[in-house]
This record gives C-alpha cells, sequence and structure tokens, in this order.
C-alpha cells in the first residue's frame, strides 16, 4: 500500500535552540495547523515544546 497523503511526515525542531529534532506523521484532517509537542531536548537536557517545520 502507497504511503497516504493525508498522514505526512513532519519534522518537529526544538524551541530551545539547540537544532534537536524528532519526525513523525500527522493527520492533516484532524490537525490541519502546526503541530506543537512537549518532547525531551537532550541538549538542553530538559523538556521544551518542539514545532513543527514546514
Amino acid at each position: 500500500m502507497a504511503r497516504s497523503e493525508a498522514r505526512p511526515v513532519v519534522t518537529l525542531r526544538s524551541t530551545a535552540g539547540t537544532g534537536q529534532t524528532y519526525v513523525t506523521r500527522k493527520s492533516r484532517r484532524n490537525n490541519p495547523d502546526r503541530l506543537v509537542l512537549r518532547k525531551f531536548d537532550p541538549a538542553a537536557g530538559q523538556h521544551v515544546l518542539f514545532r513543527e517545520e514546514r
């Protein structure tokens, strides 16, 4: 089966400015806006907000 365009791969970049990234998939139907998740940034040593890059 082909990958669906409804669930694209997105890159999440740390707002702490460390350059740390995560890669995940999201549902365009349920989350049409940019995704923001609170995840652990090993460079900063704490949990920070990660925002979706375009």
